[in-house]
């Protein structure tokens, strides 16, 4: 049952972008992003993790910047590019982080993977990560229960070198 329908609130028309297709949609006034996304679409690799925006799991893009879709209504989105873990390959063809933290194996259980994937993208798009502990520093909204923090650095590392944008700094 969309949420819309349990709040017992008129639906808002909004018009989005998401992962490279134009939709539009009614949603409830109170819905937020993560449940529209999840609930409603059915694209459940976006994590209901804390839902207070503390641990990143949530995490999807928005014109370009990382956002904790927990915290934004849907209606706030209209107009907006969304893209969430499933918009990132292309021609099921991995994204390139994708592709690195199979290759560094920078998961464990899986389920922080889609927020750490997509909060990695932006900050690889940000173009603001030139060491790793910048990377780090960038990353402690994407909270990782099993620790596997050293791969997931090492994976945008990986991707920023292939770019051209980091000088992998020399073992001690």
């Amino acid at each position: 049952m969309p949420v819309h329908a349990i709040v017992g609130t008129q639906s808002v028309p909004i018009a989005v972008i998401l992962n490279g297709e134009a939709r539009s949609l009614d949603v409830s006034p109170a819905t937020t992003l993560l449940d529209l996304l999840r609930h409603d679409l059915a694209l459940t690799g976006t994590k209901k993790g804390c839902d207070h925006g503390q641990c990143g799991a949530c995490t999807v893009i928005i014109d370009g910047q990382r956002i904790n879709s927990c915290l934004q209504l849907a209606v706030m989105q209209d107009g907006k590019a969304i893209t969430t873990i499933e918009g990132l390959s292309k021609d099921e063809t991995l994204h390139p982080l994708q592709a690195a933290f199979i290759e560094r194996d920078a998961f464990q259980c899986g389920y922080c993977t889609p927020g750490q994937v997509c909060s990695g993208v932006a900050l690889i798009e940000e173009g603001r990560a030139t060491t790793r502990e910048e990377i780090r520093e960038h990353m402690s909204g994407n909270i990782c229960r099993c620790g596997a923090y050293p791969n997931i650095v090492d994976a945008i590392e990986d991707v920023l070198v292939q770019r051209g944008l980091l000088v992998r700094e020399a073992a001690e």
